[in-house]
C-alpha cells in the first residue's frame, strides 16, 4: 500500500493522527479508483471517521500525505474540500431545518441576479439535479417536513451540486427502509457511471458485499487489508474487523424468565393515528423483543410506557399495582428506564464528560446542599465505566469522542444507576459494529439474568431471534401477535408484521 499509482483518484498515504492520550490513526493508507464504490469497514473506534475527517479538512493530520487526482492536497477546511470536488454525507445530517430544500443545497453560494438571489435559477438547478438522480422532492419544501431518507437524498444532491469527484457516505442507510436503500443504490450506480467515486462507511455486511467493489478494513486505528468484495464473505470481514473468529454472533442465553412483573392492557394512544388496544405481559428476567415494519408504532408504545406520550385508555401494572407514568420523571420514579433510538440527538450530551453523562438521569441523588458530592459522582461513574466495560482514557473525556458502542454502554450504565425494574431499549445496537454489538448483547443477557424485565425494539431480525425470549409483533399500530423466539421464524414474523 505504499507505492503511488496514477490510476487512483485518491491516495491517502501513511496517515497518522494523535489526540491527547490516543493514537487515533497509526500509519493508515487508503487508495480509491475513479468510478468505484470503496467500502471502509471496522469496529467503532477503528478510525474510519477520523480518516475521512482528515481527508475532508475537519482534522489536520500529524503525518502522511494525500494525493487527489495525482496532486498533493491538504484541505484546510470542509469548504476547500467541497470546492475541490470532495464531499461528505455525514451520518448526523447537519441541515438548516427551518429553511427550504434549495436554500440548504445552495447555502453560501446562492446564484445571483445583480445583488439579489436568483430564486428561479436556484429552483431550476435544484430540479435538474433531482431529475438526474430520480429524486421526487419539491425544492421549495421546508427541510423540517421531510423524512430522514428524503433529508439524506437532499444531502446527496448537495454533494452532486458541487460536481464532486469523490463522495464519502457515512452510514447512509442506518435509517432507511428496504425500498429507500434500493433507491440509494440506484443513485450510487448512476454516480459511478459518471466516474464519481464513493467511499462507503457501513456496518451492514450484506449491503457492503452488494454495493461495493473493494473493501478496506481498519482495526484500532491501523490499516488491516484491502480486498475485492467478490473475494470476501461476511465471516471473513468479521474476522478481519475484530481480529478473531466470531462464529457465535450472539452470546449463550443465561437468563431465566420468572414471575410476572409487567402487564399492559388495552393500551391506546391519545393522538391517533397511532397504536391502540395493545396487550402484552413481561416477566422478571425476560427479554421481550418488539418487531414491526417502519410505521408500525413500536417506538410510540415504548415512549408511552415511559411517560413521553399521552394515553387515551389502557392500564400499566407493575408488580400487580397500576402505575400512571404521566411524565418521564414519574416513569423513572416508578422503576422504568428508556435508552432512546437516536443516541446522538436524544441520548447524549456530546461535548460533556462521561461523568456528567453517567449521572444526569439521577442528579438529585448526588446533591450535597447546593453542590454535588464529588466522591459519589466519581464512584458511580467508575461503576459505569467498569461494569459496562467502557473504553476511555478518563472519566472527564467528552462522551462525543468515544465510539458509538462505548457511548451506548455509558447510556445503559446511566439508566442502571436509577435502579429500574423495567429497561426499555429502542434499537440499542443501531450504528454499532459487530464486536461492540456482542458486548451489548452480553450486557442485556446479564441484566435479564439479574431479574430485570427488558423490552427491546430492533429492526434487525437476526438480533431479535438471537437475543430475545419472546417477540411482540406490531402491525400498523396493533399488536399482531406474540411469538416464542425459539419456535418462530423470520417468515412468521414478517407475515404478522404485514397483517394489518
Amino acid at each position: 500500500m505504499s507505492e503511488s499509482n496514477s490510476t487512483n483518484l485518491l491516495e491517502m498515504l501513511n496517515i497518522t493522527k494523535r489526540f491527547p492520550g490516543v493514537l487515533a490513526l497509526d500509519n493508515v493508507s487508503l487508495k480509491v479508483k475513479p468510478g468505484s464504490v470503496h467500502a471502509l469497514m471496522g469496529e467503532n473506534g477503528a478510525g474510519k471517521s477520523t480518516l475521512m475527517k482528515c481527508l475532508f479538512g475537519i482534522y489536520s493530520m500529524d503525518e502522511g500525505k494525500i494525493l487527489f487526482e495525482g496532486k498533493e492536497v491538504a484541505f484546510a477546511n470542509s469548504k476547500q474540500a467541497l470546492e475541490n470536488g470532495v464531499s461528505m454525507v455525514h451520518q448526523e445530517l447537519n441541515q438548516v431545518r427551518q429553511q427550504n430544500v434549495m436554500d440548504n443545497i445552495w447555502l453560501g453560494r446562492f446564484p445571483k441576479k445583480g445583488i439579489f438571489i436568483d430564486e428561479k435559477k436556484m429552483y431550476e438547478d435544484t430540479l435538474a439535479i433531482f431529475k438526474s438522480l430520480d429524486i421526487n422532492i419539491d425544492p421549495r419544501s421546508k427541510v423540517s417536513t421531510l423524512s430522514v431518507s428524503e433529508m439524506q437524498m437532499v444531502e446527496i444532491a448537495k454533494a452532486v451540486s458541487y460536481h464532486s469527484k469523490i463522495i464519502v457516505m457515512d452510514e447512509p442507510t442506518s435509517s432507511l427502509t428496504e425500498n429507500e436503500v434500493d433507491h440509494l443504490f440506484k443513485i450510487i450506480r448512476r454516480l459511478q457511471s459518471e466516474n464519481v467515486a464513493i467511499i462507503y462507511i457501513s456496518h451492514k455486511m450484506e449491503e457492503i458485499l452488494k454495493i461495493s467493489d473493494e473493501v478496506t478494513i481498519m482495526r484500532d486505528g491501523q490499516y488491516i487489508a484491502t480486498q475485492s468484495s467478490k473475494e470476501l464473505t461476511t465471516d471473513e470481514i468479521i474476522k478481519l474487523m475484530v481480529g478473531r473468529d466470531l462464529s457465535q454472533r450472539f452470546p449463550a442465553k443465561v437468563n431465566k424468565p420468572g414471575d410476572l412483573i409487567l402487564k399492559v392492557t388495552d393500551l391506546t394512544a391519545e393522538n391517533q393515528p397511532s397504536f391502540y388496544n395493545v396487550n402484552f405481559e413481561l416477566r422478571k428476567g425476560e427479554i421481550l423483543g418488539i418487531a414491526g415494519l417502519v410505521g408500525s408504532k413500536r417506538t410510540e408504545v415504548v415512549e408511552a410506557l415511559f411517560g413521553m406520550r399521552s394515553l387515551k385508555s389502557g392500564t400499566i401494572e407493575l408488580g400487580g399495582k397500576v402505575v400512571k407514568n404521566h411524565s418521564p420523571q414519574r416513569a423513572i420514579k416508578n422503576g422504568f428506564a428508556l435508552v432512546t433510538e437516536e443516541r446522538r440527538t436524544t441520548g447524549i450530551y456530546p461535548d460533556l464528560s462521561i461523568s456528567f453523562n453517567s449521572i444526569i438521569a439521577n442528579l438529585a441523588q448526588y446533591r450535597k446542599g447546593v453542590f454535588l458530592s464529588d466522591r459519589k459522582v466519581y464512584d458511580d461513574t467508575k461503576w459505569v465505566i467498569d461494569s459496562m466495560n467502557v473504553r476511555t482514557p478518563t472519566q472527564k473525556t467528552s462522551i462525543g469522542s468515544l465510539s458509538g458502542g462505548n457511548q451506548q454502554k455509558v447510556i445503559i450504565g446511566r439508566w442502571l444507576l436509577t435502579k429500574p425494574d423495567i429497561l426499555l431499549l429502542d434499537e440499542p445496537t443501531r450504528g454499532i459494529d459487530v464486536g461492540a454489538k456482542f458486548e451489548i448483547y452480553q450486557l442485556i443477557n446479564q441484566l435479564a439474568a439479574e431479574g430485570k424485565g427488558i423490552i427491546m425494539i430492533s429492526s434487525e431480525m437476526p438480533e431479535l431471534l438471537g437475543v430475545t425470549d419472546r417477540i411482540l409483533v406490531m402491525s400498523n399500530g396493533r399488536a399482531a401477535g406474540i411469538v416464542d423466539t425459539q419456535a418462530t421464524s423470520q417468515e412468521e414474523i414478517m407475515r404478522l408484521a404485514a397483517l394489518y
